[in-house]
């Protein structure tokens, strides 16, 4: 739990890039999956959920990525 509410508010803090989804967005998303993984942990259905939470991975890191082509012209 804590851990979530960390890379929360790390994520907040760094992802400042113009074209970038908002930090507000950014924050109602991760409360949404946190929410949902809590719900599957307790009817124990945890696997749709890290499916979930892979797939929103994949998105910030694609999402970083891209903020480092642009930085860089690339």
């Amino acid at each position: 739990t804590l851990i979530f509410t960390a890379a929360l508010f790390t994520i907040a803090k760094i992802w400042k890039q113009p074209k970038c989804p908002s930090i507000g967005k950014w924050l109602k998303m991760w409360f949404i999956y946190t929410m949902e993984y809590y719900m599957a942990t307790r009817k124990n259905e945890i696997w749709p959920c890290v499916a979930t939470w892979i797939e929103l991975e994949g998105v910030m890191l694609s999402e970083m990525s891209q903020a480092e082509k642009d930085k860089y012209h690339m």
